[in-house]
């Protein structure tokens, strides 16, 4: 059985101050986020605009790995300032250095960040490439609906890109399809059997066929035997700024 600690609840002292450093202690501490900070921020300066507005897999790697060197350096007194610049240093020069691969080596560069994937192509979930993603078809569909996307329709491609974001190429007003609307009020108005003749796309891949009342069918794309009416809209944009 471990024995209790006489630790003294409340006892200020050793909450604001610690009894192994002197007050003046402080100033160092204060020096040392001074130091981490600016460490820090040149880091960033060298990684760009494009490293503080959307992180690929290499640069959340960095931040992970600078977290604790910065956040350790700024309070503990048995981590050397020097040690922490020498980590700073090293991965600035691999950041520098993998950006350099990445431009003259595109396979390296799919290897470090990942390569766009083709998840949507004529209106239709291209099953085979979504199921490699780490990505559910809700994801999908809300980051769909962000770009005023109402069913799939409408995009004749869509990608999902290193940083994760999803970009969509869409069809003209005139050339859009039947597709499958991808609103969450209509995605759960999906049937086995169908209630009304007409259109119908597959919930699964987005697959449309014409589905006469009370017809229980299979998905000849995928498979599954859940259907949803077609819709027919067009997109509508966002308004010019």
């Amino acid at each position: 059985m471990l024995l209790l600690s006489s630790i003294e609840p409340f006892d200020w002292q050793r909450v604001l101050l610690s009894d192994e450093a002197p007050p003046a202690y402080l100033l160092e501490v204060a020096f040392r986020c001074l130091v981490t900070y600016l460490l820090t921020l040149g880091l960033l300066r060298i990684t760009g605009r494009r490293g503080v507005r959307q992180l690929s897999i290499f640069e959340l790697s960095i931040i992970l790995a600078l977290g604790s060197a910065a956040g350790d350096a700024m309070f503990y007194d048995d981590v050397p300032l020097l040690h922490v610049a020498v980590v700073f240093t090293m991965v600035a020069g691999m950041y520098l250095l993998f950006n350099r691969l990445t431009e003259k080596l595109p396979r390296f560069s799919n290897w470090l960040e990942g390569a766009p994937v083709l998840l949507i192509e004529e209106g239709r979930v291209q099953l085979e490439n979504f199921k490699r993603q780490n990505l559910t078809q809700k994801e999908l569909f809300g980051e769909l609906r962000q770009l005023q996307v109402e069913h799939l329709g409408q995009v004749r491609r869509a990608y999902i890109e290193a940083t994760g974001n999803v970009s969509a190429y869409f069809y003209t007003p005139e050339d859009v399809q039947p597709g499958l609307p991808i609103w969450p009020e209509r995605l759960g108005q999906e049937r086995k059997r169908v209630e009304k003749a007409g259109l119908h796309a597959c919930c699964q891949c987005g697959y449309v066929q014409h589905l006469e009342r009370g017809a229980v069918a299979t998905c000849p794309e995928c498979q599954t035997d859940a259907w949803i009416p077609a819709c027919t809209a067009q997109r509508q944009s966002e308004p010019a700024l």
